[in-house]
Formats: structure tokens, sequence, C-alpha cells
């Protein structure tokens, strides 16, 4: 066990040099660019454009996408649940198997149903706070519940096959 948290903070700290790596190379380029002008408005990627513009540009895709609103705003709050890791596995909550259901009605009132890996895990009182407050954030969203639940337990056999393929157990 000793040697897999190794490995895995091993890995983070690679993670973090290479984030450091990209943001000086992007800082590099911007330099490149100097003389080209301001960036244009219709760039998501350029600094100091309205956020309200990429809101805007993605809820047009969502809409030409055919998609229920309900079932949009469900696909992002999958999306931010897949950016929450267990600090002790190398896997996000939901590969990991912890998100049992995830509803969405079409005013936005989002039902996350999850579990832990045991009742005694360590961060029983601060996961379930943060995958609400960041469900909360979601475009969208206008109401979030939660239900933190132990039926059916969690077992290994909730893993995603990526969660599998990331631990070894493939």
């Amino acid at each position: 066990m000793f040697d897999w948290l190794q490995t895995k903070r091993k890995r983070k700290m690679q993670d973090t040099r290479d984030e450091d790596h990209m943001n000086e190379r992007k800082i590099e380029m911007a330099g490149e660019h100097a003389d080209e002008g301001p960036p244009r408005a219709e760039d998501p990627e350029a600094p100091g454009t309205s956020d309200f513009a990429s809101a805007d540009s993605q809820e047009d895709e969502e809409r030409d996408s055919g998609l229920s609103p309900a079932m949009q705003i469900r696909d992002r709050i999958i999306g931010v649940l897949k950016t929450i890791y267990d600090p002790e596995i190398p896997v996000d909550i939901y590969e990991l198997g912890l998100i049992y259901g995830v509803e969405v009605t079409d005013d936005g009132e989002a039902h996350i149903t999850m579990t832990l890996t045991t009742p005694m895990c360590p961060v029983a009182e601060t996961l379930p706070p943060e995958v609400e407050d960041k469900v909360r954030n979601v475009l969208g969203v206008t109401d979030v519940s939660l239900d933190l639940v132990w039926d059916p337990p969690w077992s290994v056999d909730m893993l995603s096959d990526a969660a599998r393929l990331e631990l070894n157990l493939m």
C-alpha cells in the first residue's frame, strides 16, 4: 500500500510540473504574438473575454445537440463530478462508482445520490459538501440536494473500466 501511495504522489508532482511547463509555454506564446493586437472576443480561450460569451456559445451548442435542458445540465454535472477525486485513490468519484444517481428536473433542480467507500471514510465530512458546492455552481443548476447512502454498500465491482485500468485491476 505504501508503494502505491508513493507512486500516486510522484504522479501528482509530475502533473503539477507538467501544468507549470504548459503555463510557461502559454506565456511564451503570448509574447510571440504580442504584435497581433488584443484577442478577438469570439475566441473563447482568449484572456479577458467575457464568461457570458463562452456560456452563450456553450448554450448554443447544447441547443443544437437535441438534448433536453435537464439532460444538458446532467451532462455538465457529470463533467464536474469527474473533476472531484478521492484523496486516497487516483480516480475521480464518478469513475470510482461513488455516484449512484444524478437526476435533474427541467427547472434545474439537481438531486445527487452518492456513497463513500466506507462509513468511516476519512473524507466523510468534506467530500459530500464539496460535491454539493461544485454541482451548485454548474451552469443551469438552480438547487442541489444530496443524499449520502450506504445501501448498496460500495465495492470494487462498482469501479468503471476506466478506473480499473487506472488502478491496474484489468
